[in-house]
């Protein structure tokens, strides 16, 4: 198959959640998927879309499925492609019996993403990791695969980290402000987070700290080396809707000085073939030169929420450099992240 030359057919599981939604949104009008099917909760199963959903997006709610019925999370009747927004708590079983029946499953949830045969994918740093899915077939038996993105705070992490990967990553301290959206709907009770931050997110350090070496490890026969960086996260939540703000510092093997790390940053791009999908940003790392930037008002919807915006570079007195970075929580921290996996995963020939 030529590349757009022919839609493929997708589904949704998890299509009433935020993520959910996320995605829906993503493929509305896409031109290589085609959403022809949705699948959530028993709450909402054999209901018109519309009625089992209330939409909580900014953008309008794509009109081509108010009146699709939700089905079952059950591989009957669903296309081979299926990007998953379920809640960890019901993802990894469910996964699992799709990818055993034939289909390919691009999940956000966290349920597989250290599984020592399943990609932890970033397209623009790790594609080669996709080799992984033959041990899917080889030594699971399944039919079909499944494929993770990363916690929406490791992909903004991992993101920002790249450009200097060549310099010799060495540490990383990073303190996270993430967004009340990344809790979910209906996520925190007003009265928790109004005016407040929250310093503790159930899990999510030790995911930025596990995944991140993940995603920058070597593939050796057959499996992921880990990276050796040395990461400690610090997480928070905080009164901001959409978009993950990180402080980092990081220490460098190699001499480097700011204008290195500057060059990095600017120059920083993924792979050609990466660069030339529908939901990848022309520059997926931006430098703000200015002192207050970014916030996350101002530039967290850059380039559709798919790009990582960096700011703030100097010294550190305790590492070799420290600066900020930004991210879309939920678009490149999450459906849309999905969305460009599959998108390289179809450009590879793996569809």
């Amino acid at each position: 198959m030529t590349i757009s030359s022919k839609s493929i057919d997708v589904g949704v599981l998890g299509a009433t959640g935020t993520v959910g939604q996320q995605l829906i949104a993503l493929l509305d009008g896409h031109p290589w998927f085609n959403l022809t099917w949705l699948a959530a909760s028993h709450r909402s199963e054999r209901r018109r879309y519309a009625d089992a959903t209330k939409w909580r997006l900014p953008t309008s709610r794509p009109e081509q499925v108010a009146d699709m019925i939700v089905n079952a999370c059950a591989p009957p009747g669903a296309p081979k492609l299926i990007f998953s927004g379920l809640d960890a708590s019901v993802a990894g079983d469910v996964e699992a019996t799709f990818a055993e029946a034939g289909h390919t499953i691009i999940s956000n949830a966290n349920n597989h993403r250290m599984e020592a045969d399943v990609p932890l994918l970033v397209p623009e740093i790790n594609r080669n990791h996709l080799e992984l899915l033959t041990q899917q077939t080889t030594q699971r038996g399944w039919s079909g695969r499944i494929v993770t993105n990363p916690n929406c705070s490791t992909i903004i992490l991992t993101m920002a980290l790249a450009p200097l990967l060549s310099l010799g990553l060495r540490a990383v301290n990073v303190t996270t402000l993430q967004a009340i959206s990344g809790a979910g709907y209906p996520g925190l009770a007003s009265l928790d987070i109004v005016g407040n931050v929250i310093p503790f997110i159930s899990g999510e350090e030790e995911k930025i700290e596990s995944e991140t070496k993940k995603v920058f490890g070597s593939l050796k026969d057959g499996s992921v080396e880990p990276h050796g960086v040395a990461i400690s996260a610090h997480t928070a939540r905080v009164p901001v809707i959409n978009g993950h703000t990180m402080m980092i510092s990081v220490g460098l093997n190699c001499p480097a000085s700011i204008d290195d790390l500057l060059g990095n940053f600017r120059e920083f791009s993924g792979p050609p073939k990466v660069t030339t999908l529908p939901t990848a940003p022309k520059n997926p790392v931006i430098y703000l030169d200015q002192p207050d930037r970014p916030q996350p008002r101002l530039d967290v919807d850059r380039d559709r929420g798919m790009t990582v915006t960096v700011g703030r570079l100097r010294p550190c007195p305790l590492l070799d450099f420290k600066f900020v970075a930004l991210g879309h929580n939920t678009i490149r921290g999450a459906a849309g992240a999905a969305v460009l996996n599959a998108e390289l995963m179809c450009a590879d020939g793996l569809f």
